[in-house]
């Protein structure tokens, strides 16, 4: 008897051996980021050098993918395989769409504080590691939830539709860092040193330590990091319940974030509408989430949807600028 297309989407075909294969291809590729390629050291990143590891880590995904394609081919038929192929790029590119998010946030906090491009470089690897760290129990926790309580699904569905309306309507506010409590309450807990001390996190005077202007953008970049995964996390369950393929297609996209940072920040006023775009999309993920008893949206027609309104709303951004600029 063959599958049906929820039971594959429920199921993880993944043996332990690809979880540990996976997450060794991780601390290879951040141990020769830090060591190798200075990724801690403060350093000034161009746009092609951004650029180019940007198209390294979606070639990297996309072969991961492929691999993934041929192994299930091989182990449990095409079906099955075109199946989860289909759930790990679908579920990559809303991650990767709703991570750009992320950047306008980050462009806003490093702006605030007025960090040198330079130091940008060091705090977002550190930020990709708490990241990493942070999606990973929260989707072992989602995967839990889901297996002993089917209908939270419902639950996600319902916060991301409400998610993604409140995001179309408050699309060109920006948010005030003054006011957020992660910010308020790192400055009346911890001991801060006004002046930036190169790229040290930490300074000691006197044998007192102080955390400097630095620490405090780290902070904010991971409590942004943490409420974006609330919202992203449960969009990719919509896509599939399978925690193997949530949990990869997450961290290819928050490995490839830092890259995808520095090649839009100086160009993300020029993308201004793809928060309308973005909006679309959680309310679209919501809401097949809520339908879901009456009516299965197709994995590849939720990837055509989600490709449609990212691509919609970057071509009307750019679009929109160029007339701006006649």
């Amino acid at each position: 008897m063959q599958a049906t297309t929820e039971q594959v989407a429920q199921a993880s075909l993944a043996p332990t051996w690809m979880w540990g294969a996976f997450i060794v291809f991780v601390l290879i590729m951040l141990a020769l980021d830090l060591f190798v390629f200075g990724g801690n050291k403060a350093k000034r990143v161009s746009v092609r050098e951004a650029a180019l590891w940007s198209v390294l880590w979606f070639g990297l995904a996309l072969a991961f993918n492929f691999m993934l394609w041929l192994y299930l081919g091989a182990q449990a038929g095409s079906q099955v395989a075109d199946q989860k192929a289909l759930e790990f790029l679908t579920g990559y590119l809303i991650e990767k769409s709703l991570s750009v998010d992320n950047v306008f946030v980050f462009y806003l906090i490093f702006s605030s504080f007025s960090i040198s491009i330079e130091y940008q470089r060091r705090i977002l690897l550190y930020g990709v590691l708490g990241a990493i760290v942070m999606r990973a129990l929260i989707i072992l926790a989602g995967a839990w939830l889901v297996r002993e309580f089917h209908w939270i699904l419902y639950g996600f569905g319902l916060f991301l539709l409400i998610t993604g309306m409140r995001m179309l309507i408050m699309a060109d506010a920006k948010p005030d860092l003054q006011k957020n409590l992660l910010f308020r309450l790192a400055r009346r807990t911890l001991r801060l040193d006004p002046d930036y001390r190169g790229e040290h996190f930490v300074v000691h005077h006197n044998g007192v330590r102080y955390f400097t202007p630095l620490f405090l953008a780290l902070i904010m970049i991971e409590g942004t990091d943490l409420v974006f995964a609330v919202d992203s996390i449960p969009a990719i369950f919509a896509v599939t319940t399978d925690p193997f393929i949530v949990f990869t297609s997450n961290i290819f996209a928050i490995l490839g974030l830092r890259a995808l940072y520095f090649l839009l920040a100086d160009s993300a006023e020029r993308f201004h509408l793809l928060k309308y775009g973005l909006a679309m999309v959680l309310t679209f993920i919501g809401s097949k989430m809520l339908i879901a008893p009456w009516y299965h949206v197709p994995i590849a027609a939720s990837l055509t949807i989600v490709v449609v309104l990212i691509a919609a709303s970057v071509i009307a951004s750019l679009f929109v600028a160029r007339r701006n600029t006649e």
